[in-house]
């Protein structure tokens, strides 16, 4: 790791210890939503029987179900999330323009457009692996760097995060000039589309960071069902819903080469589920603000019920405490929410432990600095999740609308 939080891509730097409980940050952050709640473009749904059961689905039925590449939005932002994902964060090579920017993207697009579909890119040597859609989505994004390189000014939330307290940050999961999300329900496509990608881009590009990310199967939980990370909680319960107004002015840019596109932050946040085992059932819900049967707040009942953060216990303290993190995640100004959507990662663990695990954070906001920054800087300054997790990844990316069937992702930009 870099003793300077700037080498991992911070504005400014923090280089001592977080004060108190000062910590972590978003994990549960916000917005929350490890998942975008409701139906998601290519779904499966059940039929009903006459008896009023549910039908199942044809035995192949999830592996068959497809996701449209071009419109309006890039897919994977609307799109319930998938059992998997890869994100891939890539350096342009010394000497690359703009036109060289067209060629890749044109390249990157026409080829992510045909796996989407279960259909075989054009130099595919394992055509095969491309039969499998399973609701493969591809997402592009662009950092500072490939914005300059078009000759555009980026966005000015379109840069290094500012320093946070609880960051640890490790430059090898940091930053990047473009961003390439991979998702879907199955891993072998996953794996598959990111090698057909990766040789795409290669002539303009080098890898810089790759991260990995999972969640329950497709099938296993009813559909809706809002996601848990590794420490058991049910993570992402106020998201709004895709395609609502709510989401929509949370979440599309509205102006120049953004228009219809959105900002996207990507954190890794390691997790001390080691640390998280020593703490009693109580204190994990009093850090959380929420039971971790069922995701409801301390006051309420059910996961989507409205938190009461006046309520008081019978010793005459607030039932959800002021530093538990759904406190710490909420504004009282409705434009500071965001959209999350996170992976779990689980990697091997070093000698002598028995994990080394976490989450991949991502939120979509269409201004970083207005809504993702507040969230992060009251988690900073007082959340109690922060004595179990560390970010120590940090990267930004903007996300260009989608495309035409005849056209590219960023050809707003470089055209």
């Amino acid at each position: 790791m870099s003793d300077d939080p700037r080498a991992a891509g911070n504005r400014d730097a923090h280089t001592g210890p977080p004060a108190g409980l000062r910590r972590r940050q978003l994990l549960g952050g916000a917005a929350i939503g490890a998942g975008i709640l409701g139906a998601g473009a290519g779904g499966f749904g059940l039929a009903a029987r006459r008896d009023g059961t549910a039908e199942p689905p044809p035995e192949d039925a999830y592996g068959t179900a497809t996701v449209p590449f071009h419109g309006k939005h890039q897919a994977g932002i609307l799109t319930t999330g998938q059992a998997h994902a890869t994100l891939l964060a890539l350096d342009l090579r010394p000497g690359t323009g703009r036109d060289d920017l067209r060629r890749m993207m044109r390249l990157l697009s026409q080829d992510a457009a045909r796996l989407t579909q279960g259909e075989v890119p054009l130099a595919d040597s394992e055509p095969e692996l491309a039969l499998v859609p399973a609701r493969l989505t591809v997402t592009f994004g662009f950092g500072p760097g490939l914005v300059d390189t078009a000759g555009q000014a980026p966005p000015s939330w379109l840069a290094a995060l500012p320093g946070f307290g609880v960051d640890r940050l490790d430059p090898a999961y940091c930053d990047g000039d473009l961003l390439i999300e991979v998702a879907a329900d199955d891993p072998v496509t996953v794996a598959h589309a990111v090698r057909m990608l990766l040789k795409d881009a290669r002539a303009f590009t080098g890898i810089r960071w790759t991260q990995s990310g999972f969640r329950r199967a497709r099938g296993t939980e009813p559909g809706g069902t809002t996601m848990r990370n590794l420490f058991g909680q049910i993570d992402g319960t106020v998201n709004p819903a895709p395609g609502s107004e709510d989401f929509d002015q949370l979440v599309w840019c509205r102006e120049g080469w953004l228009a219809d596109g959105t900002s996207l932050v990507i954190r890794r946040i390691h997790m001390d589920l080691e640390g998280w085992d020593r703490l009693d059932r109580p204190g994990r819900e009093q850090s959380v603000g929420r039971t971790l049967g069922n995701g409801a707040p301390l006051t309420g009942g059910n996961e989507h019920d409205e938190p009461d953060f006046e309520a008081l216990n019978a010793q005459g303290f607030t039932v959800i405490p002021p530093f538990a993190h759904i406190r710490r995640a909420r504004s009282e100004n409705p434009r500071e929410r965001i959209v999350r959507r996170s992976y779990n990662y689980d990697d091997p663990p070093p000698a002598g432990q028995i994990s080394d695990s976490g989450m991949i954070f991502m939120s979509c906001q269409a201004d970083v600095d207005r809504q993702f920054v507040p969230i992060q800087r009251r988690l900073d300054e007082l959340d109690l999740l922060n004595q179990w997790t560390t970010p120590v990844g940090s990267a930004v990316f903007a996300v260009p609308p989608g495309c035409g069937a005849d056209g590219y992702i960023g050809e707003t930009l470089l055209e």
